[in-house]
């Protein structure tokens, strides 16, 4: 019999210890439920985390694959990764910048460190991403801006103190349940409220005490607006603003009135009013997607956290949070080498380069001179050059990237590796596709979205042929850089380690945590400089003679925002392409959604579009019979989709879930200028009546042979766990 295996949830960032029991027989996981024990999430789980985890709808990949005659074969692990150290070999001698690696927040710390230490001091490139440019570089330049590090200075641990929750331009009731559950109920106690920003009726909208329904793609102006406000109402600050703060008066002479910005924005003066008096209390301002998948995303981000400064909403029970997306989002920024050495030690302070070059035994030439381009500039030089070659990893970059259609056909033209668990519409275009473990079967550990580090477990080994990321990692390490990573297999706990040396004094100080302290805490948060030490608030300690405010600053201060000078954006609307394209996500479409539905079988993308627009765009819909189907058109291509005639969605604006690879043919790749952060969330749509088709067709994509993943590779089979909504496992926080 199977015993429990105490893990990490990796469906999305709140990090819940979850507890797995592995089948008898064969591979796979049998049942998950919530860890009463584990500090973050005290036993409650959600629905989606559970079923993602025991029962995934994806199609497992199972053994490797190298594309012959135009086909994806089988073939052996050695024939495999030969083509691999071939192809990255040779591109290489020609130029370090020639391969580009595509990493993700779905793996672990450890692999995630392998991988970025591949990238940056094995082959040298710049062309590197750890999938945090698509979701949080906008909040992370902000971060750095504003504080000199990044990460949310908050915890969970201030939801239940604070005594307004203003949520914008994020849906937790759909992207993070649990974490929501301690939102509403804080928001539910007496002289507490949650009031909801954003242009859609949302989940959370409907649970909320207000809902602020801007104009898409104008959270800048408003932020403005609510900042102009609160300098007109007297309810600055002044003491926490002088003593702990920079650059309030330069950006005070530049607001705009509060009236003219609201008008700018879409709601009324009395709205602008009431959002600048709730943070006359405790307030924690959270954000999401809507505001950093935005060319303006790094200012709208900056404009949030002006907010907490001025009103001197920067201690427990208040501040800044940013909703981190993927599961180990927050790790791969700390250890990847993505923005920042481990760490976040300075990418281009020469003494932290030279440092990290000796750690790793490197000439310090190799190491890139820069951070990289992020995501769309990485496919942008496979058209420019010098990129030749791309290795993804647990990535779809063909359903996740603005103007998929572009980028499949850039990634045709390379040598593309993928690493995944599950096919995707990446793997379909792949020349060598290498299986990986999943979760359940994976060692490690991850970070939340509070700086919490956590273990994750295997419940179940993997079939002989389907190996861990780390180890395919450091197999491709042999064979092209062989000596910088050790040979497979990896000990996890000894790469989490060495990552963990290099941070020692750093503003990601994990030196003082280990496997053996993870084992019997469960999580420790960082900063954790000593075995007994963990991080609580970031920059503010209370002291006998009150508060006190350090910063990572090079002042010590924390900055407010410069008057910013936004870009336009993108693509505003006009007569050829009268409505406003807006994506965000569903209940069951994280990560692409590559765990809960098929490639083969992807099912219709939905349109939810107002009752009026669709009456003014195509016709009355009390007059169709069923759904009605509607071909989306912007700049970039057409899709057909059908239409959900919705009218919390409001009029002009069409809204599609972001992870139907449908969706991102028609977004546009303009990215914010500063954090290189695509503009996912707007840009210019027609509607067009078009009964003919009623689904996404995805014919021109080549296909997998059907010995890739069509069986499942669970042995027996997993069982379903019981459907829930919310399940609790222990006493609620």
């Amino acid at each position: 019999m199977s015993e429990w295996v105490p893990t990490t949830c990796m469906r999305c960032a709140v990090g819940c210890g979850h507890k797995q029991l592995g089948v008898d027989e064969g591979y796979g996981v049998d049942v998950v439920r919530g860890d009463g024990q584990h500090p973050v999430n005290r036993g409650l789980a959600c629905q989606r985390g559970i079923e993602e985890s025991a029962d995934p709808d994806g199609q497992w990949l199972s053994k490797p694959l190298v594309r012959k005659g135009g086909e994806l074969v089988e073939t052996s692990w050695p024939d495999a990764l030969e083509r691999v150290a071939e192809r990255f070999d040779a591109a290489l001698r020609r130029d370090r910048d020639a391969v580009a690696v595509l990493g993700s927040g779905q793996q672990t710390n450890e692999a995630a460190y392998a991988l970025g230490k591949l990238a940056r001091g094995g082959f040298g490139t710049r062309y590197y991403d750890a999938n945090t440019t698509l979701c949080m570089a906008s909040a992370v330049t902000a971060y750095y801006e504003a504080f000199g590090s990044d990460a949310p200075p908050t915890t969970y641990d201030d939801i239940p103190d604070a005594e307004t929750h203003v949520v914008w331009g994020a849906n937790p009731a759909i992207a993070h349940p649990v974490m929501f559950r301690w939102i509403r109920e804080s928001a539910g106690e007496d002289d507490s409220r949650m009031i909801v920003v954003d242009p859609v009726e949302t989940d959370t909208a409907t649970t909320a005490d207000e809902h602020v329904q801007l104009d898409p793609g104008e959270d800048l102006a408003l932020a403005r607006a609510v900042l102009a406000e609160i300098v007109d109402r007297g309810t600055v600050d002044r003491e926490f603003v002088d003593e702990a703060t920079d650059g309030f008066d330069d950006l005070v002479a530049d607001l705009p009135d509060p009236a003219t910005a609201a008008a700018d924005a879409g709601v009324t003066p009395e709205t602008v009013a009431d959002l600048a008096a709730a943070f006359e209390d405790r307030t924690l301002i959270y954000w999401g997607m809507g505001i950093n998948q935005s060319v303006r995303g790094t200012d709208a981000a900056r404009a949030l956290i002006d907010l907490c400064l001025a009103s001197g909403n920067l201690k427990p029970g208040s501040g800044p949070f940013s909703l981190t997306g993927q599961a180990n989002s927050m790790g791969t920024r700390v250890v990847s080498c993505k923005g920042s050495w481990p760490g976040q030690r300075p990418f281009d302070d020469p003494i932290h380069r030279s440092e990290i070059a000796d750690e790793w035994g490197v000439p310090v030439g190799r190491l890139p001179d820069d951070v990289g381009p992020g995501p769309v500039g990485t496919m942008d030089a496979i058209d420019d050059g010098p990129v030749e070659a791309v290795y993804a990893v647990a990535t779809n970059p063909v359903a996740g990237m603005p103007d998929a259609t572009a980028v499949a056909e850039k990634l045709d033209d390379t040598f593309l590796v993928v690493q995944d668990s599950f096919r995707t519409e990446t793997t379909e275009l792949a020349d060598v596709v290498l299986p990986a473990a999943t979760w359940g079967e994976s060692e490690g550990t991850v970070m939340n979205m509070e700086r919490t580090v956590s273990r994750v477990r295997p419940a179940s080994d993997t079939p002989p042929t389907v190996q861990q990321d780390i180890d395919i990692i450091a197999a491709i390490a042999d064979e092209v850089v062989p000596g910088l990573l050790p040979e497979p297999p990896v000990d996890p706990s000894a790469m989490f380690d060495e990552f963990a040396a290099l941070t020692e004094g750093t503003e990601a100080d994990c030196s003082g945590i280990a496997y053996e302290r993870l084992d019997h805490e469960l999580g420790v948060r960082w900063p954790a400089p000593e075995p007994d030490a963990e991080g609580g608030y970031r920059y503010h300690e209370s002291t006998d003679d009150g508060d006190d405010w350090q910063f990572a600053t090079p002042e010590g201060t924390a900055n407010f925002s410069d008057p910013p000078d936004p870009d336009p954006l993108p693509e505003p609307t006009d007569e050829d392409y009268p409505l406003t394209l807006t994506t965000a996500r569903e209940a069951d479409g994280y990560n692409t959604a590559v765990r809960s539905r098929s490639v083969d079988d992807l099912g219709p993308v939905t349109a939810r579009i107002n009752p009026e627009t669709v009456a003014s765009e195509l016709a009355d819909p009390a007059e169709f019979d069923g759904e009605p189907t509607a071909r989306l058109e912007t700049r970039r291509g057409a899709i057909t989709a059908q239409v959900d005639p919705d009218p919390a969605v409001p009029e002009g604006l069409v809204w599609l879930p972001i992870h139907h690879p449908a969706t991102n043919d028609l977004t546009v790749p303009a990215t914010d200028p500063r954090s290189d952060e695509p503009n996912l969330k707007q840009c210019a749509v027609r509607v067009v009546a078009d009964p003919s088709l009623a689904t996404y067709e995805s014919a021109e994509r080549s296909s997998v042979d059907g010995s890739s993943g069509d069986e499942p590779r669970d042995g027996e089979g997993a069982t379903d766990p019981e459907p829930v909504e919310l399940t609790d496992g222990g006493e609620p926080r």
